[in-house]
């Protein structure tokens, strides 16, 4: 009797919940996508695949659910309460971009506070004259004597960002070198095959660290992600580099370890 009439206090609840139009079993919610602004201005050179990068972008975004993306060339975006709207930064720049001190301080503090920062290709090229932007993504341009294919090294096959590409693979894009690499605290992802390339050209430059080419590193409790290819237009279009990109930027948001 008492099994009949526990039977018929859990027959009378689901009615009740019908009756109220309450469903009983709640669908999941849908993961939050991450916010990305990304900055595309340029004071220096400006690479004719910016433009395609931008559209790149945003279809790796949306194709992967991981993110969205706001594209700017407006410096005013830099400012504490509006990076509150975004969970990582990217930058695609050349030359001195015309921030003010507090701008500066808004971005930096936004990074080192635990957010993302993404760069690519030419955004090396950027901040010369502001030593902490060199210390946030980790080296300066110095150069590309090279402009041809290349084999590149996997470095970290590892990463979550880079290991499906194996021990190496081969590209036709601008290498550069870098200057300044704060080599103690970033973990190199991919670096110049120097075999495959002739290190008797005008303008190389031989270095202990030799030639990396990507890399990540953490910035107080932000996440940094480099990746210095994607000079040409058909880089953009690889799908190796598109899932590079979209695996870094979700590293950069915190959505793999």
């Amino acid at each position: 009797m008492r099994r009949y009439g526990l039977l018929l206090l859990v027959l009378a609840v689901i009615a009740a919940f019908i009756c109220l139009g309450r469903p009983l079993i709640t669908s999941a919610k849908a993961p939050q996508k991450g916010k990305l602004l990304y900055m595309t201005l340029t004071k220096g050179y400006h690479h004719e695949t910016v433009d395609l990068s931008k559209q790149i972008v945003k279809e790796i975004g949306e194709k992967s659910g991981a993110f969205e993306t706001t594209v700017t060339e407006d410096v005013a975006s830099f400012t504490k309460d509006n990076l509150k709207n975004y969970d990582a930064v990217m930058f695609n720049t050349t030359g001195e971009l015309p921030m003010s001190d507090e701008q500066k301080k808004d971005f930096i503090d936004f990074v080192r506070s635990g957010h993302g920062f993404i760069a690519v290709h030419s955004a090396t090229d950027t901040f010369y004259m502001w030593g902490e932007f060199g210390e946030l993504i980790g080296g300066y341009f110095n150069g590309h004597p090279w402009h041809q294919m290349v084999t590149v090294d996997v470095a970290d096959p590892s990463s979550p960002i880079v290991g499906f590409l194996g021990k190496s693979f081969q590209i036709n894009d601008e290498i550069y070198q870098v200057s300044d690499f704060q080599a103690k605290d970033s973990r190199i992802l991919l670096r110049l095959d120097p075999s495959s390339v002739d290190l008797s050209k005008p303008g190389v430059q031989r270095r202990y660290y030799g030639w990396p080419i990507s890399w990540t590193r953490p910035y107080g409790k932000g996440r940094v992600y480099y990746n210095g290819l994607g000079h040409d237009d058909w880089v953009w279009k690889d799908q190796r580099f598109q899932d590079m990109l979209l695996n870094g930027i979700k590293w950069a948001l915190g959505l793999t370890m």
